[in-house]
């Protein structure tokens, strides 16, 4: 399923340098505004259940369908790049985005926000790995560094700065501006991808290994959504979750199996052979998890245990863009150096962040969050160049389009997957936490019955044990955060020594 073999000039690139310089603003546009949803939601979906009188096990699936639509269209890029051509596919992926996106807004009950939110994430998905593929096309290998660190604006920024305009509009107006808001971003897109985004060959016929296509569906789909509802099902005492783990299971030994005896595979072998992708395959998966992570857990911890309101927190998390910018910014003349350095100290920067975070008590001020986001941030910038140019460096012209589509595929799947063990981890630490601390509240416990223990509370009464309880959740549910922060350093350091296995071209 490679894409139409595309040269990729060593001299000059692809057209004038002004025609390269709208191309690359027109496809970091593009990207932003995908970008702009991976999180957006997140922010609004207190409202959002209690405007359409949801469960938080229904209202989870607004999150939910997004990702898994994502995860399942995004590795189509390639195929569908070379059957339609990119300037078809750029245009109608963006027009489609926006009207899923305006579906969202206008939604009156769960179920059309949950469909809307799965074709915004299916239509939405190539709009990324497809803009990649163009600015390596249209620059010169030798100003790739450069190029994506600019062009890597949009695809960081853009989870950073959904989440701050959009919890501003939820306050002030409510949760369907969330959505609105995004229809004129799509409309810029638009008529950038109208006006600059060309192509240089005829679109092919290739074939589809629709077989290959469906099983890589049902393996990440099912993982997915074995991941994302364990905990609230109880994990393996679960029928439902079995069911997902052996179908992930059996989908991905068909897929493996099959595409080591196809003809065609969905995926071209050629991919896994190169070295250097496939190492950067792995660092962008670990990449993946720890990008988005902070943005996912942050808003709840602040909202729900230290009594943030969306409009702070929006501007705290807007420090993550601070440090990306100041990293991208970094990168643009740094990433002529090793780029072995820059990764390890990309990974470290992430797990200084993560250790930061695990120091938060549990009435942080705006600081105490604002820094360690703002170090995250940079450390992200400083990660997505030189991972994108060892993934590439060494690539054929001719399976840049498909191995892109894997590339964000495997990073989308990254986030996923540590969003809900991280989410996991936090619940169940807070359950536990909260068990052991109820074991010292009794008639029978000294301590609890120290005045400076029970506060106001009298614990004689009901309405003093039930403001009692809701403490003890409070500061559970900050253990449980606590944790996911010290599996978020892990995370950062463990792929560290597979950095020793790059080849880097003097």
């Amino acid at each position: 399923m490679s894409a139409q073999a595309i040269p990729l000039s060593e001299a000059e690139g692809a057209g004038p340098a002004l025609e390269r310089a709208l191309i690359l603003t027109t496809c970091t546009v593009v990207t932003f505004l995908y970008a702009m949803t991976v999180t957006i939601a997140n922010v609004s979906l207190p409202q959002m259940q209690g405007a359409l009188s949801a469960s938080p096990d229904q209202i989870a699936w607004v999150v939910t369908a997004n990702i898994v639509a994502t995860a399942v269209t995004t590795p189509l890029t390639g195929w569908l790049t070379s059957r339609f051509g990119r300037r078809r596919l750029c245009n109608a992926c963006v027009l489609g985005f926006g009207i899923a996106s305006l579906g969202c807004g206008l939604s009156d009950s769960l179920t059309e926000l949950v469909l809307f939110r799965a074709l915004q994430g299916a239509i939405g998905a190539p709009l990324v790995p497809l803009s990649q593929a163009i600015v390596l096309d249209t620059y010169a290998k030798r100003h790739h560094g450069a190029a994506i660190a600019l062009f890597g604006v949009g695809s960081v920024l853009g989870p950073v700065v959904g989440p701050v305009l959009g919890g501003w509009l939820a306050e002030t107006y409510n949760w369907r501006w969330v959505f609105y808001m995004i229809v004129p971003f799509a409309v810029l897109s638009l008529i950038g991808s109208l006006a600059f985004i060309h192509d240089r060959e005829a679109g092919s016929k290739l074939r589809l290994d629709w077989l290959g296509f469906l099983l890589l569906s049902a393996a990440l789909a099912s993982t997915q959504l074995m991941l994302d509802r364990g905990e609230r099902a109880d994990w393996f005492d679960s029928a439902e979750i079995v069911t997902w783990a052996a179908l992930a299971g059996v989908a991905l030994y068909a897929f493996i199996a099959h595409s080591a005896t196809a003809r065609r595979p969905f995926l071209d072998p050629r991919l896994i052979a190169d070295r250097n992708f496939s190492i950067g395959v792995v660092l962008v998966f670990v990449f993946g998890m720890l990008n988005i992570t902070p943005m996912t857990i942050m808003p709840p911890l602040l909202q729900s245990v230290s009594g943030y309101p969306d409009s702070v927190i929006g501007f705290v998390l807007g420090a993550r863009g601070l440090g990306t910018m100041t990293g991208f910014f970094l990168m643009v003349f740094a990433s002529r150096l090793d780029p072995r350095a820059m990764i390890v100290l990309g990974f470290l920067l992430q797990a200084i962040a993560g250790w930061q975070f695990t120091q938060l008590d549990m009435n942080p001020s705006t600081a105490d969050v604002f820094w360690p986001m703002a170090l995250q941030g940079l450390g992200v910038g400083v990660l997505w160049v030189p991972i994108t140019m060892v993934s590439f460096s060494t690539l054929v012209p001719e399976l840049v389009s498909e191995g892109s589509a894997v590339f964000h595929m495997v990073r989308n799947f990254g986030s996923s997957v540590h969003i809900s063990l991280s989410i996991a981890l936090a619940v169940h630490m807070a359950r536990t936490g909260y068990a052991e601390l109820a074991e010292r509240v009794t008639p029978y416990s000294a301590s609890a019955s120290m005045p400076w223990i029970g506060g106001a509370w009298n614990l004689e009464d009901l309405r003093g044990l039930a403001g009692f309880s809701r403490e003890m959740a409070r500061q559970a549910a900050m253990i449980g955060y606590l944790d996911a922060f010290v599996f978020f350093i892990a995370t950062s350091l463990v792929v560290l020594p597979l950095v020793l296995l790059i080849r880097v071209k003097r």
